[in-house]
């Protein structure tokens, strides 16, 4: 049993439990020590992910390879991201306990498990114990009604998908006689003798993972959590979770279940084009911030299962590169929007950005910097995104997939755009308050990323396909 494949999680779950006891000691004073070793622990997590070996362990049920170890550093990045912002915004809400960056990389250790399992009963481990984190941060400020009627929400909902993805399991694991992914691969050989028990679990197993990724029609929850749940939280949504769940759906569909394609091909087909249809037009009536990035995240996630929906590996180097800009994306858009502050209170609503470029020009510039990215302008990151993958979709032969996907960008710009015009040409509003200097690194740092992708797409590029090709061995 090679148990050093998986050092970087027990790693991280030793610091997760020290960190504990610090928190419980300091009481209140801990709360930024807290978070800092919390930074700490993800990135002694990041060295260990970039120096550790390849290979199978816990009798087959623990897989570290290239594609696992592309996850997990993007997984660790966006993490660290969404901790730094929190630092800021949790002690100006009054919501700053010790208990929140604990919580936080529990979730973190549950998702690089997900991102190893080579065996459903793993992957069913590592889903709940980053499900269960998620439900504790999305109901985290206690005292504010939205964000329990979010965790509540998030809870229910979350626990109906684990049930189903449970049953799938279980179908899968009757009809097979195995839970192993490598197993279940050489079962399903030949698709024509597949059991039809086993096609059923397929699709269960596929909905609870779709609802992780908040692609419709399993997409309910996300504008009432995002919403909802403070904004440090909801930036940790936005980035690390999407990133474990979509990996999890790659290995799972392309490795035990990769034969069985012109079964789930066009299930993914469906999915993907309602997610980007609904993320599209629904985005356009928002007048909440958040919730409008959470119609544009559901979007996003269909863009990205486009990229799955090939089964090759080009897709899933898209899909790799696509989500590794969307993380940075992400945060640096949560992170001008918690910079949006007035009078010492938060504020949401898209209206509040009038004017911004008169008192801000920095905060101003870099939004439009995201949006315009999240948009699919041309030379920034984002549009490097969406060009990998529609370029794997084109030349898989998925023109239907291809266009719904362009002109879903088109109407999905419109949204994006609308917030430039409300910061540069509507009549100014009170200045926000001045931000935090946490803010502005990691707006600077993601803002810098995303403009200057093109000078340096090659690293990503290079080692996304070295992940993507880690799966089809």
């Amino acid at each position: 049993m090679n148990w050093t494949l998986a050092l970087p999680e027990i790693v991280l779950a030793v610091i997760g439990l020290a960190i504990l006891i610090i928190g419980v000691l300091l009481k209140r004073d801990a709360v930024t020590t807290c978070t800092m070793l919390t930074i700490g622990g993800f990135v002694v997590a990041f060295m260990l992910v970039l120096n550790g070996g390849q290979g199978t362990g816990f009798n087959g049920q623990f897989i570290a390879d290239g594609f696992s170890s592309y996850s997990k550093l993007l997984i660790l990045a966006g993490a660290s991201l969404a901790a730094i912002l929190s630092i800021d915004f949790n002690h100006k809400q009054g919501i700053e306990r010790f208990e929140f960056p604990v919580v936080m990389l529990l979730a973190v250790v549950g998702m690089m498990v997900m991102v190893s399992a080579s065996n459903l009963m793993t992957l069913y481990l590592g889903l709940e114990l980053q499900s269960l984190s998620l439900y504790v941060l999305a109901a985290f400020a206690r005292d504010d009604l939205r964000s329990s009627e979010a965790g509540l929400k998030y809870f229910v909902l979350g626990g109906l998908a684990s049930g189903l993805l449970l049953y799938g399991i279980s179908l899968v694991y009757g009809f097979s006689g195995t839970m192993d992914f490598a197993k279940l691969a050489s079962v399903l050989t030949n698709p024509l003798s597949a059991s039809p028990g086993v096609i059923v679990g397929m699709v269960f197993v596929l909905v609870g993972l779709a609802f992780k990724v908040s692609a419709v029609p399993f997409h309910m929850w996300t504008p009432d959590v995002y919403e909802g749940a403070p904004t440090s939280v909801t930036v940790f949504f936005a980035t690390a979770p999407k990133v474990a769940a979509m990996s999890l759906l790659m290995r799972v569909m392309c490795g035990p279940f990769g034969h069985l394609l012109a079964a789930w091909q066009s299930l993914i087909v469906i999915v993907s084009i309602a997610s980007m249809v609904l993320g599209a037009f629904a985005a356009i009536g928002q007048s909440n911030i958040k919730r409008l990035m959470a119609y544009s995240s559901i979007a996003n996630m269909g863009y990205a299962l486009a990229g799955l929906a090939i089964g090759n590996a080009d897709g899933v180097r898209g899909v790799l590169v696509y989500m590794t800009i969307y993380v940075f994306v992400a945060a640096g858009t949560f992170a001008c929007i918690i910079a949006m502050r007035r009078q010492g209170r938060a504020v949401e609503q898209i209206s509040d950005l009038a004017g911004l470029s008169t008192h801000d020009p920095l905060l101003a510039g870099l939004l439009s910097i995201f949006m315009f990215s999240m948009a699919g302008i041309p030379l920034l990151a984002g549009f490097f995104g969406k060009l990998y993958v529609f370029l794997a979709v084109v030349n898989a032969g998925l023109w239907t997939l291809a266009i719904v996907g362009v002109l879903s960008s088109v109407v999905g710009a419109y949204y994006y755009i609308r917030i430039i015009k409300v910061m540069y040409f509507d009549a100014p509003s009170p200045a926000f308050d001045a931000r935090a200097p946490s803010l502005s690194f990691v707006a600077a740092v993601t803002g810098l990323f995303t403009l200057l992708f093109f000078v340096f797409p090659a690293p990503v590029v290079d080692a996304a396909n070295v992940a993507a090709q880690a799966i089809f061995k």
